[in-house]
């Protein structure tokens, strides 16, 4: 019988697993998306690629130190103002998400964790482990995302309340015109520009308006200048955003990561709380108390929800929306507290 079996190969799976092979557990990873042995190509998603310095100093403790850009704090603007705030203890680093995961995923293989392909497609268990399409494990790790196969297996899905989000990046072969981390906002939505590369950005649109990329880009003419005529990626889209969950612990069967609860990407945070929540659920099994996981990731993930559903809430404001950067820009200490909550 396996210790743990993690279901997902994203960054807080591979994390989870990492944790737990040092911990003393035997471990196995399954995803559908890679190949036994872990020699698949590197997998990618639609995300920001913008770790703040809390997520590469947790990176840096599993000795995982992907290739990327650093930035040095994070920059709003909505056409006519700007606000600008560098992070107090360290940069942040604009990583690809491939990077990311070829990082992750060779820290795993290296720790003699096998990585193979695989669905979840039945899930029961007793009071001495987890049956998973036949195979035993002692405990099962939901970490297969914002549409969690499992989560639903175990009807632990709740409904999303408020306005619907979806999220599209490409990249441009375009050398990063700012050391930060630009956040652009307009009426329809935010876009973010990473330096991930010195030839290369990383542009993510988040908006409740679903509407082709290239529509969307043009909602922000600032970054349209700057990338026409350059070289773009194919658009790799997300969402809905927002997953509710009842619970993080359903008996032997743990979730973390989007799988866990996911507010929303606009604060940057995702890649951070997922590190730390690994953490505490590696640490509830070690002690012998998955039990107290929950209250765990509750406290991992606090500040993370309550930021980012606050600043969610005024941004579908119109009013209040409006005043967000020139607020920022009106109070440059108070932007550089939020900026330095987030760095964390």
């Amino acid at each position: 019988m396996t210790d743990i079996l993690v279901a997902g190969a994203g960054p807080a799976g591979l994390a989870t697993a990492l944790l737990a092979a040092r911990a003393g557990f035997d471990v196995r990873v399954i995803d559908p998306r890679v190949g036994a042995g872990g020699d698949s190509s590197p997998i990618d998603k639609a995300c920001g690629e913008g770790l703040m310095p809390g997520a590469v100093a947790a990176l840096r403790s599993l000795g995982v130190r992907p290739a990327g850009r650093e930035f040095a704090g994070i920059e709003y603007a909505d056409g006519r103002r700007r606000a600008v705030a560098d992070f107090p203890a360290g940069p942040g680093l604009g990583v690809r998400r491939t990077a990311l995961s070829s990082a992750l995923l060779t820290a795993v293989v290296d720790a003699g964790v096998p990585v193979q392909a695989g669905s979840v497609r039945s899930v029961d268990q007793d009071d001495s482990g987890v049956t998973v399409d036949g195979q035993r494990c002692r405990y099962l790790i939901a970490a297969d995302g914002l549409h969690s196969p499992i989560s639903r297996l175990l009807a632990l899905d709740r409904p999303a309340k408020g306005r619907q989000r979806w999220g599209q990046r490409r990249h441009f072969g375009v050398a990063p015109w700012s050391d930060r981390v630009q956040v652009h906002w307009s009426p329809h939505g935010e876009a973010y520009v990473t330096p991930v590369a010195d030839d290369l950005v990383g542009v993510a649109v988040l908006s409740s308006e679903k509407v082709p990329f290239a529509e969307q880009l043009r909602w922000f003419p600032q970054i349209a200048e700057r990338v026409a005529g350059s070289d773009g990626g194919p658009v790799r889209g997300a969402g809905p955003l927002r997953r509710r969950t009842t619970k993080r612990v359903a008996g032997r069967v743990l979730l973390v990561g989007d799988a866990s609860g996911y507010v929303d990407a606009l604060t940057g945070e995702g890649v951070a709380v997922s590190l730390a929540c690994a953490q505490a659920l590696v640490d509830c099994l070690h002690r012998g108390r998955p039990q107290e996981y929950e209250k765990r990731w509750r406290t991992a993930s606090l500040r993370y929800r309550a930021l980012t559903s606050g600043v969610l809430w005024a941004s579908g404001r119109p009013v209040l929306r409006r005043r967000i950067v020139p607020t920022a820009a009106a109070l440059p200490w108070v932007f550089r507290g939020v900026v330095g909550q987030l760095a964390r």
